[in-house]
């Protein structure tokens, strides 16, 4: 009879227990239901999506060595010619650095320009290039429409910046100007053959040798600062050889 009593009275204490824990019985399977979605996300696969577009670093992409690379316009005509000893490639600024440098361009007229240095540093398309070291742009002479002709012209630097498609030269350092058989000398120098106009700051030197004929093709005109006094003669000053 106690261990029938005993037995009940368990079984009483299971039914409150049961009632307590009926009371926390949602709780409990919300929380069951957050971790298997929880395990759920962990376990599955993630399927590849396309990478995100790597942002282009100063390092060299690609190089190479004893190359020509050669440019044509649409209607097939050689439009510039690069060659080097080694090139590099740099894909964020997308600036290609020659050593042993040698540029040629012709220009939609036919006029040639050829560019040679130590160390070139020209963009995608060779438009622009900068040449250090021994550095020397040389416009071949040639005739306009009418038949009139333009001297040779020669830049000699330790740096030249060269604009190939609008024929323009600069550079912030010493430049020698050869044009036909004259010659100038400057601290800083630019040039625009669309213009005919080459300007020389600082020390400015000039050769000029005669011609038979003042009025023939291509004579050059240098203006120089007027003299401190008649018989004084200027060393050197700004000008503009056209």
């Amino acid at each position: 009879m106690s261990a029938a009593l005993q037995l009940k009275n368990t079984w009483r204490r299971f039914l409150r227990v049961w009632d307590s824990m009926a009371i926390y019985m949602p709780l409990l399977m919300m929380g069951a239901l957050a971790l298997g979605t929880y395990w759920l996300v962990r376990n599955t696969p993630i399927f590849s999506t396309p990478e995100a577009a790597k942002e282009a670093s100063h390092d060299i992409d690609y190089f190479m060595r004893k190359f020509t690379v050669k440019t044509f316009d649409e209607g097939g005509q050689l439009k510039s010619e690069i060659y080097g000893i080694e090139a590099r490639h740099f894909p964020d600024t997308d600036i290609l650095e020659i050593d042993q440098a040698r540029i040629r361009s012709i220009s939609i007229e036919g006029r040639i320009t050829t560019a040679t240095a130590n160390r070139a540093y020209t963009n995608g398309d060779g438009s622009e290039v900068q040449l250090t070291g021994n550095a020397v742009v040389i416009r071949e002479a040639s005739k306009d429409a009418s038949g009139k002709e333009t001297p040779r012209m020669e830049f000699r630097g330790e740096f030249l910046h060269a604009f190939l498609n609008d024929e323009r030269v600069k550079s912030h350092k010493p430049v020698l100007l050869i044009r036909g058989t004259d010659q100038f000398t400057g601290d800083t120098f630019a040039y625009d053959n669309l213009d005919q106009v080459a300007d020389l700051k600082g020390r400015v030197r000039g050769i000029l040798v005669p011609r038979a004929s003042a009025g023939a093709a291509g004579l050059p005109t240098l203006t120089l600062p007027a003299p401190a006094s008649p018989a004084a003669k200027p060393a050197g000053g700004d000008a503009a050889a056209r």
